[in-house]
This record gives structure tokens, sequence and C-alpha cells, in this order.
């Protein structure tokens, strides 16, 4: 699934006449970077959330066959990451499921990351694998980090007045298993991935590569920069 409802509050003005996944960076829409990338990792099909200007974005993905697009409709009510997701579930099926962000992008190096979250998922143990990056390795990030890694690789989400090493890289497995019970209507994904880690079924992986926040206009410049050093 890849989340592509949300508002973009944080990269006005450029979300002011399309949706955030729209804005490009390196001349291609964040979100065709991102759908070339679960096509190389083998996905068949991708399930495209929409309500911000979702006509546009519609149409913008509307001849796409690799991956072939799944439109889960929130024109009538954005339902917040966790309820957006909760809300696709019929779509996505009983198995575990890759999630990513629209605007998160990551400069891989050998080891694929999609295909290290997916050797890496135990259902098992596991409801939800989050990618991680240590905060020094995310270009474009600013903040106090997310998570602690703990031991064999459980989450502990960082309390209000500390600093956590690693940021997640907005991609993920999850399992369905993860909404059971979950709210009904809008709600954020990390209340389940609280619930999870409280039952010890939160894990992280660190992830391979560089990891580009591109949540403002001046973010975007400095994803550019690192992708234009990486490829000389």
């Amino acid at each position: 699934m890849v989340l592509a409802a949300g508002i973009g509050t944080r990269m006005r003005p450029l979300t002011d006449n399309k949706p955030k996944p729209l804005v490009e960076v390196m001349g291609r829409p964040l979100i065709d970077h991102n759908l070339d990338r679960l096509a190389a990792a083998g996905v068949s099909t991708s399930v495209v959330n929409l309500h911000h200007f979702a006509d546009k974005l519609e149409s913008h993905l509307a001849n796409r066959k690799n991956p072939k697009i799944v439109f889960s409709d929130e024109r009538k009510q954005l339902l917040d990451t966790g309820g957006g997701i909760s809300n696709a579930l019929p779509l996505l099926g009983d198995a575990p499921f890759l999630l990513i962000n629209s605007d998160s992008l990551w400069l891989e190096k050998e080891t694929r990351n999609f295909a290290l979250l997916a050797q890496t998922f135990d259902l098992k143990i596991m409801d939800a694998l989050l990618l991680l990056t240590p905060a020094v390795n995310a270009a474009g990030y600013e903040g106090k980090g997310d998570y602690f890694m703990e031991t064999e690789g459980r989450l502990r989400r960082r309390e209000n007045r500390e600093t956590a090493p690693f940021v997640y890289a907005g991609g993920a497995i999850l399992s369905p298993a993860l909404f059971k019970d979950a709210p009904a209507g809008a709600f954020p994904l990390p209340h389940l991935f609280d619930r999870a880690q409280s039952t010890g079924r939160l894990f992280g992986i660190e992830l391979n590569g560089l990891f580009l926040h591109v949540g403002t206009p001046a973010a975007i410049a400095i994803a550019e920069e690192a992708i234009r050093r990486t490829s000389t």
C-alpha cells in the first residue's frame, strides 16, 4: 500500500494546487519513484489511497500497469494513516503487506530494502516490521528521532523528553492482525504501533542506504543534491 491521501500542509505552497505525491523530485513525482521501486521488487498490485486533489492523482495513475493500481477512496473523509490502511484492508487481503509513504525516498545500496523487509518479517512473532534509519543518515530530517531498537530488533517509541537514535523511514511490512479491533474512522498508525510494542510484536530493521525525508519544499533541494552526489 502507498499512503497518498494526506493534505501535505508542510509542503505548501506546492500542495495548494496538487496532491503531495505529485510533487516532483529530480523531475519525477514522488509517487512514481516509489511505484517504480515496488515494481522492481516484484510487486504486481499496489493499493493507493486518495483524498487531497484525488482526481488529479487518480488521473495521473490511471494508465499505470506495473504495478497495477487499485484505489482506496477517501474523498468523503480523510482517515489519517491508520484509518486509511484499515479502510483499505478489504483490498489488501489476508496476508502481510508492504507499506510505503508516498513522500519517503531512499538511496539503496546493494541490498534492496523491500527485499530486506520481506526476508526479515516473521509472522509468528511480528505484527509490524518497520524500516528505520539512524537520524544522522536521514537527509532533510529535523527532529528527535522515533524509536530505540532493543533486543532482537524489538522497538520502543521515544518518550516526549527523549531523543531516539532511529527515525521511521516510511516503509514497513504489516500484518492485518495489527488492525484487529482498530478504532473506526480516522486515527494515526502509530497508535497501533504502540499497541504492538506493548505486546512485544513491534520490530525494526535498519535501512540499507540513505533516507531522504521529503517533507517540505526546502527538503526537495536537499534530496536532489543527495541524489546527484550518489549518481556521480
